[in-house]
């Protein structure tokens, strides 16, 4: 079935082919992608619609000496297959396999680690100034998708590279009409406008011929030049920032394309190329509903994605989507923000019963913080619904912006702790500690589907910027009630008190997610169970009883260590004077590898037979006068565990 595919362990077995069989390997591309991806799950329509793309720029540059970026990522699955991973495909996402995304460690044509938008350019820029740094001539091509160019960051690069006249520097502009959801602000209008201006080649040539006749004021004939082209095609968008625009081109038209790199390629200065592709082209369900297709689990490619078995948990994505469209009923100033994560953070619903109410910004995560201040100061209430790993890209406007001003907007955040099969680009590991040390900010962490729907009320209802984290996927199973009401800011509870009255007396300080585990965990140990509730303010009235009447205290947390809730309960305790042994639980001072989240927690250490084992081995520590503190993680790197665990 693979008989040319099997063939390609390098580009460099591609650029040796005839360009005639280009087309058969193609075929067999495209249907090794969705029997790979149907197998393990992933990204599939955006890479379906770069199988020719990744075919035709390998084909004509010299990679990996010729540096190839692709921005975000979702579209590099071809390019993996080509580049000597094809076996691997069968791990993709998987514990101890490769990653959906690029990554430098994992081969040299990987030249830039990608995953959050808009990196690209700017990249491809940094490469191209350092080639001629060292006088090595190469060339550098960035492939960003149309979503892509919605960041400012993609302008920032873009009026950065114009000026560098001589530089070798191709962006090629993959223009599904797509993000994830459908594509969103005027510049999709700019776009479909060059697209239908299929003329613009031949009208250009003729403008350019005609001026050439003007003698001899080059200044008015430039400008004469840019009005008519103007009035034939938007193109000088990109040709004001000093590129030249080449395009809009059919992206599964391989000869179409190898034509246009080769020409451009030979092209001084930097180069722009629009390139319309069709996102899942070849397979005709994702064709028509690309947005189900884009990030699919494991499915049967004859049959397509099956409806799943309704009835059981919600997750906390519908536990928000519920609350949303729930308090904007009750509460006209509550509108809803995202950035361009409409059904990954729960909005469709809101979208249609409020659609005055709702607003994409296009992946413009710190346009979305400082949008939503500006909806604050007018005395609404808004709602940014947002992913932890993309609430990073909005800090600076989340401090200077949202709490500096203590202005009234929540933050509701999803994907918090360990993510699974996108990585250590996707995990939300960090906003504990990140948003903790802002003044003005209150932090929650949800433990069950009602407490997040209460932490959501309280939020919103709050007169200052506020957050809550809650994790991907399902929680424990508890019943939601309907009726909202605030929670006292700053105050935890206890969820079980130990009945020991000798012996070391143990009390577990929980945050949101961690709760569960570690009541399982305490049944075994008859410890005492705290639910903290709040990292920002913390319950010190709790913790300071719990110190005071507990022999060791033990934090537990779904984020990083350093810096995170357990780091706010030992910086209480000493400013105190309360001296009390501490053991602290959580992710320690490394990216988290992809893998199923189950398999991560046991690996970390955070499941209820982690956290109970490590209690344990804490435990006889201080038992024994003579023992060194207890350390607070795994003395060996998790890495090495790791490696270990699923072999070389």
């Amino acid at each position: 079935m693979y008989d040319l595919l099997q063939t390609i362990n390098t580009p460099a077995d591609l650029r040796r082919l005839p360009r005639d069989a280009l087309h058969q390997l193609a075929g067999e591309l495209r249907a090794f992608v969705l029997e790979s991806v149907s197998a393990t799950g992933g990204h599939l329509s955006s890479n379906l619609g770069s199988i020719e793309l990744t075919i035709a720029l390998h084909y004509v540059f010299d990679t990996p000496d010729d540096r190839l970026v692709w921005d975000v990522g979702h579209q590099s699955y071809p390019h993996k297959i080509l580049t000597g991973r094809r076996e691997s495909m069968a791990g993709l996402r998987q514990f101890g396999g490769i990653s959906g995304f690029p990554r430098r460690s994992e081969s040299e044509y990987d030249t830039f680690g990608t995953a959050h938008s808009s990196t690209a350019i700017s990249a491809s820029l940094g490469m191209a100034h350092g080639a001629r740094i060292k006088q090595e001539s190469r060339h550098c091509v960035a492939v960003v998708g149309d979503g892509a160019l919605s960041a400012g960051m993609a302008f920032e690069a873009m009026n950065n590279a114009g000026v560098a006249e001589d530089l070798p520097l191709l962006v090629v502009l993959n223009d599904n009409d797509m993000s994830i959801s459908p594509p969103v602000g005027a510049l999709r209008y700019c776009f479909g406008r060059l697209i239908a201006s299929r003329f613009y080649a031949q009208a250009r040539r003729q403008a350019q011929y005609a001026l050439r006749g003007i003698p001899p004021i080059r200044r008015l004939a430039g400008r004469l030049e840019a009005q008519v082209k103007g009035l034939v095609t938007p193109s000088t968008l990109f040709e004001e920032f000093g590129f030249h625009y080449t395009g809009p081109i059919d992206g599964h038209d391989l000869d179409a394309l190898i034509d246009a790199l080769q020409n451009l390629r030979q092209q001084p200065g930097p180069q722009w190329l629009h390139v319309v592709t069709q996102k899942g082209h070849g397979y005709k369900l994702a064709e028509a509903d690309p947005v189900q297709y884009h990030g699919p689990g494991k499915f049967d490619p004859k049959v397509g994605l099956t409806a799943s078995g309704g009835g059981g948990k919600p997750s906390y994505t519908q536990v928000f989507s519920q609350w949303v469209c729930d308090e904007a009923a009750l509460d006209p100033r509550v509108v809803a923000i995202t950035p361009a994560m409409r059904e990954g953070s729960g909005l469709v619903e809101f979208e249609k019963r409020h659609p005055d109410r709702y607003f994409d910004v296009a992946i413009a995560e710190q346009h979305a913080v400082t949008f939503a201040a500006g909806l604050a100061t007018e005395g609404l209430r808004p709602v940014v619904a947002i992913y932890s790993t993309f609430l990073q890209r909005g800090y600076d406007q989340l401090i200077h912006d949202v709490a500096l001003q203590n202005l009234p907007v929540a933050f509701a955040i999803d994907r918090a702790g360990i993510v699974g099969a996108d990585g250590a680009t996707h995990m939300g590991a960090f906003d504990l500690a990140y948003l903790r040390c802002v003044p003005n900010m209150v932090v929650m962490a949800a433990s069950d589907e009602n407490e997040c729907r209460q932490m959501l009320h309280t939020a919103v209802q709050h007169d200052g910027p506020c957050a809550v984290r809650y994790p991907r996927g399902t929680g424990p199973g508890v019943a939601i009630e309907q009726a909202m009401s605030c929670l006292p800011i700053g105050k935890g509870e206890i969820r079980r008190m130990s009945n020991a009255r000798s012996g070391q007396r143990i009390a577990i300080l929980a945050f949101g997610s961690m709760v569960a585990p570690s009541l399982a965990a305490a049944e075994a140990l008859d410890a005492t169970v705290a639910n903290m509730r709040f990292v920002k303010p913390l319950d010190e009235a709790l913790l300071r009883h719990l110190a005071q009447t507990h022999d060791a205290l033990v934090t537990v947390e779904e984020g990083c260590l350093m810096g995170g809730a357990g780091s706010a309960c030992l910086e209480y305790l000493a400013t105190e004077g309360l001296s009390v042994r501490i053991l602290r639980l959580g992710l320690p001072d490394e990216f988290v590898e992809h893998g199923d989240p189950a398999t991560l927690l046991a690996l970390y250490g955070l499941d209820a037979a982690g956290i109970r084992l490590r209690i344990e081995r804490f435990v006889d520590g201080l038992a024994s006068p003579a023992a060194p503190f207890p350390p607070h993680h795994h003395a060996r790197p998790l890495r090495a565990v790791a490696r270990e665990a699923i072999g070389p």
